[in-house]
């Protein structure tokens, strides 16, 4: 087997045949295969995959029930291969599959990675559906190149190809977080690589969804700050802490609007930590635990637990910042110690009883 094709795979029943039907096409003469991962669709796609793996030996399937992510997907499916090189497609029709034997003979002639790049001279993102995704796409390349200092000009890319050697040598290294993969190869390499960017025409989808959104790019900031401080600090946490944040400026301004309306400051105080929990909530089941998030009445469960953990780790807050500042005196330094016990509670409870692993 010289190479594997991974698509990793979510609602796509639509495009698993002619995806395989332009592989088979454009890999003419090549020992190939297809591993689509996908996690557990609810419209087929896995069953569509097994249909035609009935027909194809080519064609394989993992289905993954219970986690979600891309770049994890990529991960398993990558490591399930036994050929030479290993290349990665989005299963949505919009990369350009004839691309992929320029690709594979630019890493056998030396290259550590070969990227399809939309921004290099006969490249084309004409197939972005709208300008808000054209504008979400640029920032990720802009702050992707900014902090990192890497000159590729596509590090947004889901389209790349490289030696499953060197991929199985990275992959301890990977966060195996959010639905950008690339960037975290190129930064988990112990050394840099030799990148061949080969251009393409990103086409546009004909069916399904695109899974690029505002929280994808934010998942995207996630990554860069964990390659940033080389993963010392879980990038979950450090979401969780963001979010956290967030909440407690929510929390401020609902209270402000229960005091203008003529509240007294703890019916004012009460209405807006519940806010801020629920507002905390939401956008940890959107973007802390996207991989694991709630849905229907687990949903609802899953909120009456967090506003449980966050009452108790309030309690926690206090009664440590108390118990020090009656200690020290040292008002600023014991509301601190409190508010990050209060975090790292709220963080290792909730993760364990909310989005616990299904």
């Amino acid at each position: 087997m010289m190479l594997t094709v991974v698509v990793p795979c979510y609602n796509e029943r639509c495009n698993v045949a002619p995806l395989v039907a332009a592989l088979d096409a454009a890999l003419a003469g090549l020992a190939w295969e297809t591993v689509f991962v996908d996690d557990d669709s609810p419209d087929g796609t896995a069953q569509a995959v097994r249909e035609l793996a009935r027909q194809d030996s080519r064609v394989r399937c993992i289905r993954r029930v219970g986690r979600r992510g891309l770049s994890s997907a990529v991960i398993e499916g990558a490591l399930s291969s036994s050929a030479d090189f290993v290349a990665v497609i989005d299963g949505d029709l919009q990369h350009d599959e004839t691309r992929l034997p320029v690709m594979l003979a630019a890493v056998q002639a030396g290259a550590d990675l070969a990227i399809g790049s939309r921004h290099v001279d006969g490249g084309d993102s004409g197939g972005l559906s709208s300008p808000f995704r054209v504008k979400l796409s640029t920032i990720g390349i802009r702050v992707a190149q900014m902090v990192t200092g890497t000159r590729i000009t596509d590090p947004m890319s889901g389209f790349f190809l490289l030696p499953r050697a060197r991929f199985e040598q990275i992959a301890p290294r990977l966060t195996g977080q959010g639905f950008k993969i690339l960037l975290d190869v190129v930064m988990a390499s112990r050394r840099k690589l030799t990148v061949v960017e080969v251009p393409y025409k990103f086409r546009a989808r004909t069916a399904g969804e695109s899974k690029l959104d505002a929280l994808v790019l934010v998942q995207f900031a996630g990554l860069l700050i964990d390659k940033v401080l080389r993963g010392t600090v879980p990038l979950r946490f450090i979401a969780f802490t963001l979010v956290g944040a967030f909440g407690v400026l929510v929390n401020v301004l609902v209270l402000q609007l229960a005091r203008a309306a003529g509240e007294d400051f703890t019916t004012a105080h009460t209405i807006g930590t519940v806010v801020a929990m629920v507002a905390n909530f939401m956008l940890n089941n959107q973007l802390t635990y996207r991989a694991q998030r709630l849905r229907g009445a687990r949903a609802w469960r899953g909120l009456v637990l967090f506003l449980a953990v966050c009452s108790l780790g309030s309690v926690a807050n206090i009664g440590i910042a108390r118990a020090l500042y009656a200690a020290n005196g040292k008002s600023v330094l014991s509301g601190a110690a409190g508010a990050v016990i209060g975090v790292v509670w709220n963080y290792a409870v909730s993760a364990t009883l909310v989005w616990r692993g299904r």
